[in-house]
């Protein structure tokens, strides 16, 4: 399990780091400042730890269950970028409140990154027993601060198409969905099977399943009738 955390938490990792590559340097300081500093500042917690208690952590089918809601929601946030970007990238133009969105996303850096860097502050001061907590913890702040700022310019020198960034960023985050549902579950299923079939309930997703079809055809040729509006461009 610690194996498939680990992987997990190197995806995170490079995923912050590649959804950099598309913003502004500006952002790209911020964000790695930023995380800095929670590295430097997050010493005193980190102490407070142990090996016993980490393990614990990890065998909470609870408290798993509860990480696997905010990784869900993380991801379907960044391969919601990937697909605006994409979107925007082979059309050029979208409607304003797309816009909107789209930048909204792009400016989301992500949260799981910070749970990713405390456990690697844990990690090095379980790894550097007799050094002062103090430097360990500015020190990681240092490597944080030049990885994501060199990290972000890197794959933006090896990788320049950004279509081909979007499509690895994607990758990152089914690969990071995959292990997330390897390492959250731990073994158990939240919901008891059964072998019986509820025809009841059956009927009643069949119902709101066509319902929503025809909802959908109908808003779909309504909007062939009525004028499109003006679009707008955006650079990406």
């Amino acid at each position: 399990m610690e194996t498939v955390v680990t992987v997990l938490m190197i995806l995170i990792a490079l995923s912050f780091i590649l959804k950099q590559s598309f913003g502004k340097p500006y952002t790209v300081i911020a964000a790695a400042v930023v995380l800095a500093l929670f590295a430097g500042f997050a010493w005193p917690l980190a102490i407070e730890q142990s090996k016993s208690r980490i393990s614990e952590w990890l065998a909470d089918s609870s408290l798993m269950l509860d990480v696997a809601v905010v990784l869900s929601v993380e991801i379907f946030l960044q391969m919601s970028f990937c697909i605006m970007a994409a979107d925007i990238s082979s059309e050029g133009t979208l409607p304003k409140w797309k816009i909107l969105i789209y930048k909204a996303l792009r400016w989301f850096p992500g949260i799981l990154v910070f749970p990713v860097i405390f456990s690697a502050l844990v990690y090095a001061v379980f790894a550097l027993p007799g050094y002062d907590f103090r430097l360990i913890s500015w020190s990681l702040a240092g490597v944080v601060l030049v990885s994501v700022a060199c990290g972000a310019w890197l794959f933006r020198k090896i990788i320049p198409e950004k279509d081909l960034r979007l499509e690895l960023l994607f990758i990152f985050n089914a690969l990071t969905a995959i292990f997330g549902v390897i390492a959250t579950v731990n073994g158990q299923t939240a919901v008891e099977g059964i072998s019986e079939v509820d025809w009841s309930a059956f009927a009643g997703i069949a119902g709101i399943t066509l319902a929503g079809a025809a909802v959908g055809l109908a808003c779909y040729f309504v909007r062939l009738r009525i004028p499109r509006r003006p679009r707008h461009s955006i650079r990406t």
